[in-house]
Formats: C-alpha cells, sequence, structure tokens
C-alpha cells in the first residue's frame, strides 16, 4: 500500500514539470475518437509517464493489492474518473476484452487508457478474444536518443 500512495504522490508532483512530446496531439486525437487507447512499446520509452499527463485516474497493476482486486473483481479497478489510467493491463488480460466491451455499451469517447510494457506472450494472447478494432486504438512509442 505504502508503494502505491507513493508512486502515486511522485506522479502527481512529476505531472507538473512535464515536457510535452510529439505524441500528445496523437493521444489526445486518439481519445477524442475511441472508446480507449493502448499504448504500448519498449520498457522504458516513457508510456507511463505520458499517459498520466493524459488521464485524470489511474490504476497500477504491478502493485500487490490493485492486482489482487483486479483478479477477484474487475469493477473494482474500473469506472475511475476518465481516462483512466490501466498501467500494465497485460497482467491481468480479461481487462482488454472487459474494456472493449465497456466500449460498447456507451460510446463515450476516451474513457481508458492502457499501458503495456511487453510483447504479449501467446498464454495472454489466448485469454484476448477480442482485438479491441475501432473501439481501442493503438500507439506504438519507440525509444529516441534525446539531445540537450
Amino acid at each position: 500500500m505504502y508503494i502505491k500512495s507513493l508512486k502515486k504522490c511522485i506522479l502527481k508532483v512529476l505531472k507538473n514539470v512535464y515536457l510535452p512530446r510529439l505524441l500528445d496531439e496523437k493521444i489526445d486525437d486518439y481519445l477524442s475518437t475511441f472508446g480507449a487507447i493502448s499504448i504500448e512499446g519498449p520498457k522504458w520509452c516513457g508510456k507511463t509517464w505520458l499517459s498520466f499527463k493524459h488521464a485524470k485516474s489511474s490504476v497500477f497493476l504491478d502493485d500487490a493489492e490493485t492486482f489482487a482486486q483486479a483478479k477477484l473483481d474487475l469493477e473494482l479497478i474500473l469506472n475511475k474518473e476518465a481516462p483512466e489510467l490501466i498501467d500494465e493491463w497485460s497482467l491481468v488480460p480479461k481487462i482488454w476484452d472487459r474494456i472493449r466491451r465497456k466500449c460498447d455499451e456507451d460510446s463515450t469517447k476516451g474513457k481508458y487508457i492502457l499501458t503495456c510494457s511487453t510483447e504479449l506472450n501467446e498464454n495472454v494472447k489466448k485469454e484476448i478474444r477480442h482485438s479491441g478494432a475501432g473501439r481501442i486504438g493503438k500507439v506504438r512509442m519507440v525509444l529516441k536518443k534525446m539531445s540537450v
């Protein structure tokens, strides 16, 4: 619980010193087009940081307590203020289909931002029943060198 609170506190402070990225406009466009967006890319490319800047609420599934809640009942972690960041969603693969279903039930745009820092393995892929096409827009991030 302490780590989760500390992480959220640090992110709130850092949100105020966020440096704009080239993808910010694309994220805004996708949030106004799709019910949810999925930001994918390698570790340490800035997915969580970028997503947190655009989110109004957040859930971090690498937190043991949050993970346990998600495994018990997804409704315990969903339905916070939109857009809701769901970081490391692939730890609980059934989230993908639940988000897709929620997008079908309610046509509101920009409800969820999903992040995932690893390529989905075959076991995770087997648990996902729908591609999310038309509901979940995908944004790919890559590592780029930055000059100071």
